[in-house]
């Protein structure tokens, strides 16, 4: 193992569940199912939920942007959105990453749906904890501060009980986090925001989520290409069908057939889509899911018209608290 990454959130935008009159009409049909799949004991629902996939019982979560991410010498987070607080509640338990820190938290941009989740970082607020950020950004330390202030948190950022240390990256350059090989590329959305390869025993994933990847082909890429190359696992921005990406041009989100097309070019290995609309429930997720696979069959019927050879991508739609190993 030389990575493992885990997805505490996967919601763009705000932080969304369905109304409660939705999860039950959700329920009612699970249950169904239930005598159509041929079960009909008690004893047996254990047994049929588990048969299920995860997404098609309980959803794709409902928190923000917030990944995970582990070797066998350090844990990086990749931003602070909702997510954040549940792994907080982990870290707390002693149930995932190392529940002593430090802790280093790299800062893709700051729209609100990545940093909402940062005040509820219990690290924060204990003494002789260390908590490291990380950015592009020349502003991060105070951009880091506005976010512990009051009106919008009764707890200032002076008076945090843990040491806070700020660390700007420069663009494009590794950085070595104990055994991690860090490197900040630039994505296509509005402010500037900063995709991520981290690289570890000969493994790479890549985060590219809150991009509309206007620059598609290699020559537009330029010297962000390398985010793409030599990737095994790829974290991508798919809030938005094809017709809605067009509809909704320079709002910074992409769909998965862009990032297909990508993984198919550089030969990335597994593609996870994510950053799912706040209107986006079960269904329509799946939805998307079904659309994508529609591409991706017609791609591999046009390569064998062509007589050519299509490379192989393992590709899903991400929900909360799917862990990858690499």
């Amino acid at each position: 193992m030389s990575l493992v990454v885990k997805f505490w959130g996967v919601r763009g935008s705000l932080p969304s569940a369905p109304p409660p009159q939705e999860w039950s009409y959700h329920i009612e049909g699970i249950l169904r199912n239930f005598f159509s799949s041929g079960y009909r004991e008690p004893s047996q629902i254990a047994k049929y939920l588990q048969s299920m996939e995860t997404p098609l019982v309980g959803g794709y979560g409902v928190a923000t942007t917030c990944v995970e991410i582990q070797s066998p010498q350090a844990q990086l987070i990749i931003d602070g959105g909702s997510g954040i607080r549940n792994l907080s509640e982990a870290i707390m338990k002693g149930t995932t990453g190392r529940s002593k820190g430090p802790f280093h938290i790299f800062m893709t941009h700051f729209h609100w749906d990545h940093v909402i989740g940062l005040p509820f970082f219990t690290p924060h607020f204990i003494p002789g904890c260390e908590v490291h950020y990380y950015g592009v950004q020349p502003e991060l330390e105070k951009l880091i501060r506005g976010v512990f202030a009051k009106p919008y948190f009764p707890v200032p950022f002076e008076q945090l009980k843990s040491k806070v240390f700020f660390h700007v990256l420069e663009p494009r350059k590794p950085y070595q986090l104990e055994d991690m090989t860090i490197t900040p590329y630039q994505l296509d959305h509005p402010d500037p925001c900063w995709g991520l390869k981290v690289e570890n025993g000969g493994k790479a994933y890549a985060h590219c989520v809150d991009t509309e990847c206007t620059r598609v082909t290699r020559e537009e890429l330029a010297e962000d290409l390398p985010l793409y190359q030599n990737i095994d696992l790829m974290y991508f921005d798919a809030q938005y069908t094809l017709p809605e990406l067009a509809e909704k041009a320079n709002w910074g989100h992409s769909a998965a057939q862009v990032g297909l097309d990508i993984a198919l070019r550089e030969n990335i290995k597994t593609v996870l889509f994510a950053h799912h609309d706040p209107g986006a429930r079960v269904e329509q997720v799946l939805e998307l899911k079904r659309q994508t696979r529609e591409y991706y069959e017609s791609r591999e019927k046009f390569a064998s018209q062509k007589d050519q050879k299509l490379s192989s991508v393992k590709w899903d739609f991400a929900h909360e608290g799917l862990e990858i190993y690499l």
